[in-house]
């Protein structure tokens, strides 16, 4: 839900570059969909603004500028065909790629880390790293200066090597795995492979956390499942809609396309196209009275219908949530959303 700003603030964007991010935070919104896209666009254009290039296809920490409605031509008529909006809501992923991924963006960069100093005895680092669950304990004076890491690498190799076992002795003190919050992620995670971890430092030049071989599993684990599950999803429902429907009926829902470029295949739809075959409650007289055939098409006598389409199209606003690659995981139940309805897909696909 977008929080409408004063007219001033809105106004005082006027011929400045601000990122993204602010112009979300301008409207309390924390993630862009079709709905808070279009409320953010209504209320620039209100104010006679708009952004080069369009907020809506940029990365969060991507800058736009903010100019004058008028000196931007025209790029569309105002015709525009049926479903096109949601072609473009759907083909999203391709232009909101984030420009970068930085350090900084994962969760554990920023939530600090335990650490203890040079005058630490050996057992109370060591008792830290057994009881708190760590693999690695920085010695540090003031989270600033790095004199060295504690891992149980570095203490079986001190033992391997006959030292006595101290503090000093346990620390790997070259050649340190630490880097910036602002560099970029993917070019770090050799030496997160190299070394299992990575020391983060903040903005202030004092350490800020950790990103361990752990972590970066987690957070891709966290990203791609919700993908591939959608990926199944659709996949289920091409099938099931390429067993039961025509050519001639599935390009009657391609009205996103030049008719030479309806090509009547299922592969070829998307999520919006999906609901026009199947949904008797759209706006479309044309398309409803169509998509109570394509049901019945269907053979599924023991599936409500209404639940299923009210399903479908939470499945599309999840999708396309998705596609603007928010650097917060999908909540737990969006994803359990995703997952029942691809339980449900499987037991009517043969």
């Amino acid at each position: 839900m977008t929080t409408r700003p004063h007219e001033r603030d809105v106004a005082s964007l006027k011929g400045r570059t601000v990122s993204v991010q602010e112009i979300l935070d301008l409207f309390q919104v924390r993630v862009r969909d079709h709905r808070t896209v279009h409320q953010i666009s209504q209320v620039l254009t209100d104010a006679g603004l708009t952004t080069l290039p369009d907020f809506a296809v940029c990365g969060l920490r991507s800058t736009v500028d903010v100019v004058p409605l008028a000196a931007v031509p025209a790029q569309r008529t105002p015709a525009e065909p049926e479903g096109e909006a949601d072609e473009a809501d759907e083909a999203l992923p391709s232009h909101a790629l984030p420009q970068r991924l930085l350090l900084g963006d994962m969760p554990s960069a920023r939530r600090g880390l335990v650490s203890v100093g040079p005058g630490t005895p050996l057992s109370q680092t060591t008792f830290l790293m057994r009881t708190k669950n760590l693999s690695q304990v920085p010695v540090t004076t003031g989270m600033a200066q790095i004199h060295g890491v504690v891992t149980w690498g570095s203490v079986a190799k001190m033992y391997e090597a006959g030292k006595e076992a101290t503090l000093d002795n346990a620390m790997e003190k070259d050649s340190l795995p630490v880097a910036d919050a602002r560099q970029e992620f993917f070019a770090a995670l050799p030496v997160i492979r190299e070394h299992g971890y990575l020391l983060v430092r903040g903005d202030d030049g004092c350490l800020s956390g950790v990103i361990t071989a752990a972590d970066v599993t987690e957070r891709f684990e966290g990203a791609a499942r919700p993908f591939f599950i959608v990926g199944e999803i659709e996949s289920l429902l091409r099938r099931c809609l390429g067993a039961a429907l025509d050519t001639e009926t599935v390009k009657a829902v391609q009205t996103n396309k030049k008719p030479e470029h309806r090509t009547g295949q299922v592969s070829d739809l998307m999520f919006g196209d999906y609901l026009r075959l199947l949904d008797g409650d759209q706006t479309k007289t044309s398309l409803a009275e169509r998509a109570d055939a394509n049901w019945q098409a269907l053979k599924w006598p023991n599936m409500p219908r209404e639940q299923f389409i009210g399903r479908l199209k939470r499945v599309k606003d999840i999708r396309n949530r998705i596609a603007h690659f928010d650097e917060k995981p999908l909540p737990q139940d969006m994803l359990d959303e995703l997952t029942t309805f691809a339980k449900l897909l499987r037991a009517f696909v043969a």
